[in-house]
């Protein structure tokens, strides 16, 4: 990868992972819904999971340049 698109890559990738996963933090400690109309059961882990995948992507696109 090019350095320009790869830095601007791993920035959204991590900007949104770390913003998935506090929102979801937040509204799982508030017993809030995390997901409208998805039972908080499956949203919750479906959530951090997706949280997670982002991180490690902004991870993996910071070390391939």
């Amino acid at each position: 990868m090019e350095r320009g698109p790869a830095i601007f890559a791993a920035a959204v990738f991590l900007l949104f992972g770390a913003a998935l996963l506090a929102w979801t933090g937040a509204r799982a400690v508030r017993r809030a819904p995390v997901a409208e109309g998805v039972r908080p059961v499956v949203a919750v882990p479906l959530a951090l999971l997706s949280g997670a995948v982002s991180l490690a992507l902004g991870v993996w696109c910071l070390q391939r340049f």
